[in-house]
């Protein structure tokens, strides 16, 4: 999955650069042993592209869902989705979900990027997992020359959806009338 990981990161950076947008996209270092954050972070002072992207690469050939009790890890008695959904909605990140699907040996893979929310949707509401079909309902990213390409409109097209961010921050309130 890694090799998923770095083509993203790639991909993201490869845009930035492009666009002349300033942000960095990063993989966060991976330790067996304890909980990881997301599998890629981009900062950025654009909203929009102040991101937490989750990867999971898929051989679809073996499976018809991307299961949460499968395809996510449950670590320090915590399911991955309850960490990171709470990760995201505490640092103000829009959150996604990349989905690599692998076809098979000379059949070309797809990568979908999705909202974290609509993902953290279907497991608070107690589904096994999201379809390949449901996956699949996300254009795919672009691909030249056997590398992933992203475009603004790949990021726009799934931010602002499924709004996770806390609205606990008591600085942005207005104090309660006295009486």
């Amino acid at each position: 999955m890694s090799d998923f990981e770095w083509a993203l990161v790639g991909a993201f950076n490869s845009f930035f650069q492009r666009e002349n947008i300033a942000a960095i996209a990063y993989r966060l270092k991976q330790s067996r042993f304890s909980a990881q954050l997301a599998d890629i972070l981009v900062d950025s002072r654009i909203p929009e592209y102040y991101l937490a992207i989750e990867c999971k690469s898929v051989d679809a050939r073996k499976t018809k869902s991307l299961y949460f009790k499968q395809h996510f890890s449950t670590a320090a008695g915590e399911h991955q989705m309850s960490r990171e959904t709470d990760f995201i909605a505490r640092s103000g990140r829009q959150g996604i979900l990349a989905v690599e699907l692998r076809w098979g040996p000379g059949l070309p893979r797809s990568a979908h990027l999705l909202p974290w929310g609509m993902a953290a949707q279907s497991y608070d509401d107690g589904k096994r997992g999201i379809t390949l079909q449901e996956i699949e309902a996300n254009p795919p990213l672009q691909r030249i020359r056997g590398a992933y390409e992203i475009s603004r409109l790949d990021i726009v097209r799934i931010s602002g959806y499924y709004d996770i961010a806390t609205n606990q921050d008591t600085l942005e309130a207005d104090p309660p009338a006295d009486g």
